[in-house]
């Protein structure tokens, strides 16, 4: 039995490729399915089944371009309902590859459908060697529950059902093979090691040492982060099936009239993924920036419509066709084109640009020590807000400003800040689609804040692989 792992950094998404002889599984695909193709093809197996854990809700699955390529059998939970061909899967329902069984558990909580795969390799024990268990167990925490705020307690308590009765009832040995790492937001807490054990998971991770069940749904339905605003889509997206990749259209390199000539249809969003300090000198007015730097998938797919064509800025060809992919990650397929020759071919052609200020740590610093008249927006997450924030500061997350700028004077300069300076100018962004003409935003975020001595380490901002449930080893959660 061979199991080998495929790991989406920007996504903190894992995918596994469960191979015998001479053919193989790949268990919760990614979309960019080459990956598979190419380590099939390595291994010399062939991709006979495609298997699905759930429906996922935080990018868009590859199952059907995997199955177009391969001619491979997807498999799906029979309660997701998907509306492709496959063959749905429930309760002790089995899966036979080669040597391999798969036994199918029915695991709700992170999602009312999902389920998971416990593989025995039967040509060398009985004994379970390895779980796949989608977004139900992660290293170090559990799946969130709250993905349907309506269901969220009694998901919670299915999940704490799940967890209890069904996957700790495995042998300490047995290998955990999760869909999710530290970075994604389908938990809370997850650690850095991408594998784990029941045993190991059993003994050491805070989620499952919270005994009781009502403390348990509590722990699980109260101060989660934020979900995006894709995850209420993917999921749709995922159960009827994917646009196939091939059938998308190629990126078309605009020059600057054509360009401009496509904005003015009202159904075109600019996205300028190009680093914030070149957004910061000038750029398309009520454009869109999206740093490539930053955590660019999740934030494209928590703050841009999905309902409207992108035109993308970047420095480089290479840049268009790397925020593409990532784009359509996350369910946004409408990519059109790009701006041929970047903004210097924009203003060449006379066409307008605004720009914000950009501030360094000292500058920030002494504005604020001169009792200078400003709002000071830190976007960071709530967690990393209440870790450290500087006196006088107020938090509103970047893509809270969609709606939240209403709490800010247009008439008051704005300066934004957040662990970097990706964030904050995003949100710099979106604050200028809303009126407000004054913006700045601190270069180096809180991270260059800390460095230069005015403020202590943001620890969430420094580890941000670091243990959030509990806070610390001593159980105190931050």
């Amino acid at each position: 039995m061979i199991i080998q792992q495929f790991f989406v950094k920007g996504i903190s998404h894992s995918s596994y490729l469960l191979g015998g002889t001479k053919s193989c599984a790949i268990v919760d695909p990614q979309r960019d399915v080459q990956v598979y193709l190419d380590a099939a093809e390595a291994l010399e197996m062939k991709i006979t089944h495609i298997l699905e854990t759930h429906l996922h809700a935080d990018f868009i699955s590859g199952h059907m371009d995997l199955a177009k390529k391969t001619g491979a059998k997807i498999y799906a939970p029979k309660s997701a309902e998907c509306r492709f061909d496959h063959i749905a899967l429930a309760e002790n329902d089995t899966i036979n590859i080669e040597d391999m069984v798969l036994n199918v558990l029915q695991v709700p909580g992170h999602t009312p459908e999902h389920i998971a795969y416990v593989v025995t390799d039967t040509a060398r024990s009985q004994e379970p060697a390895g779980l796949f268990c989608g977004d139900t167990l992660f290293v170090g925490d559990v799946g969130r529950p709250d993905l349907f705020p309506d269901l969220a307690h009694e998901l919670a308590g299915k999940l704490y059902d799940s967890l209890h009765q069904k996957l700790l009832k495995l042998p300490d040995f047995c290998e955990v093979y999760p869909a999710h790492g530290a970075g994604s937001l389908c938990g809370r807490a997850m650690g850095a090691k991408r594998t784990s054990t029941i045993g190991y998971e059993r003994r050491f991770n805070a989620a499952l040492q919270i005994r009781d069940r009502d403390d348990f749904i509590q722990s699980l339905t109260q101060g989660m982060p934020q979900a995006p605003d894709h995850f209420s889509r993917c999921s749709d997206i995922n159960r009827d099936g994917p646009t196939l990749v091939d059938n998308l259209p190629p990126l078309a390199a605009l020059p600057a009239a054509l360009f401009q000539d496509s904005i003015k249809d009202g159904n075109t969003i600019v996205l300028d993924v190009r680093n914030y300090d070149a957004y910061a000198g000038h750029h398309i007015p009520n454009s869109y920036h999206n740093d490539l730097n930053g955590n660019f998938a999740t934030f494209a797919g928590w703050v841009l419509p999905f309902d409207r064509d992108i035109l993308l800025v970047v420095d480089e060809v290479q840049q268009a066709h790397e925020a593409t992919d990532w784009l359509r990650k996350v369910g946004l397929d409408r990519i059109i084109g790009y701006l041929d020759g970047g903004t210097v071919s924009w203003v060449k052609a006379g066409f307008t640009t605004k720009h914000i200020g950009l501030l360094s740590a000292e500058e920030l610093h002494d504005t604020i020590s001169g009792g200078d008249k400003i709002a000071l927006v830190d976007v960071r997450a709530i967690s990393e807000y209440e870790n450290y924030h500087i006196t006088g500061s107020i938090n509103i997350p970047a893509p809270d400003l969609r709606v939240r700028y209403r709490e800010l004077a247009p008439n008051m300069p704005i300066h934004l800040l957040c662990s970097t300076g990706n964030r904050s100018s995003l949100g710099a962004s979106i604050l200028e689609q809303k009126g407000f003409t004054s913006i700045s935003n601190l270069a180096g975020g809180m991270t260059g804040y800390s460095a230069a001595g005015h403020a202590p380490v943001c620890r969430v901002c420094y580890m941000p692989h670091g243990p959030r449930f509990s806070g610390s080893t001593n159980g105190e959660r931050i």
